[in-house]
């Protein structure tokens, strides 16, 4: 082999190597981080990143916990529990409208009913890899989550491409009627308005979970412990013996684009009118 066939082999191995550093560097940078939510005192502070406090990530949780955590969840995004001033929910504070915002939210919501509308048969959602989230659990929404979909909202904002998409139940099987972005829960309000704005629809972040010692968590007090529970600062759940998770999941907002006004495609649950 000549001298320069060895040379152009190690730097072509030098630049894969290169290349597989890069991405993984990449990778890295965009896992979602453990912070708490930004607290939305007013429309000024709105803007403020999260801090950069660090606690309770899901290896803090077994399995139990992290299913029984989903549980809770999904009950809290029952209708009627949805609440601005919930302590387990931060809202994004409402910007002032204006006449460009609501243009990018119509092009948002059109984008966004053209992409979706192959998945009115629930069969192709699964068959391009959506998965029914606690399909067990009686929900008045079923979010088919892509977690590819999910990955990928980390990075690029497609309109076309939700996270999730929203059924209900029917006689047929499920009932198309909205999809769900996200983005990690690191992600500031600027970051959100720049995809959805501010001033049409409010982005939502499950927060200040306790759960319960491991030990009690098939008899655990849920009136205390939970999405539900009383308990929502660091202090109450040390207390209690519990295990405090400042947030869950990462910013979710909801969007109905059969709807006709944009109060209802950006509602936080489906108007069944």
């Amino acid at each position: 082999m000549s001298v320069r066939s060895t040379a152009i082999q190690v730097a072509a191995k030098a630049g894969m190597l290169v290349g597989a550093l890069l991405v993984f560097t990449i990778l890295l940078a965009a896992l979602p981080a453990h912070r708490p939510p930004v607290q939305q005192a007013s429309a000024q502070e709105s803007s403020s990143p999260a801090a950069d406090a660090n606690h309770g990530s899901m290896s803090d949780m077994d399995m139990s916990d992290e299913h029984a955590s989903e549980k809770a969840a999904v009950h809290d995004m029952t209708r009627g529990h949805h609440d601005a001033h919930s302590q387990h929910m931060t809202m994004t504070a409402v910007r002032e409208q204006t006449p460009e915002d609501i243009e990018r939210a119509k092009t948002v919501v059109a984008q966004l009913r053209a992409g979706m509308e192959k998945y009115r048969d629930y069969h192709a959602a699964l068959n391009d890899g959506f998965r029914i989230f606690l399909p067990n659990i009686p929900q008045p929404e079923y979010h088919f989550t892509s977690y590819r979909n999910g990955f990928l909202e980390a990075f690029t904002f497609d309109p076309p491409r939700p996270t999730s998409l929203l059924y209900r139940k029917s006689s047929g099987g499920y009932e198309l009627v909205g999809a769900m972005y996200t983005m990690p829960k690191r992600a500031s309000e600027a970051q959100l308005d720049s995809r959805v704005p501010l001033s049409v629809a409010m982005w939502h972040l499950h927060t200040n979970l306790c759960m319960p010692p491991r030990a009690q968590l098939r008899n655990a007090d849920w009136t205390k412990f939970g999405l539900k529970g009383s308990i929502a600062s660091q202090d109450a759940c040390d207390a209690a013996g519990g295990r405090f998770r400042p947030s869950i999941f990462g910013w979710m907002v909801h969007v109905y684009p059969y709807e006709y006004s944009l109060d209802k495609i950006f509602a936080m649950h489906h108007h069944m009118d």
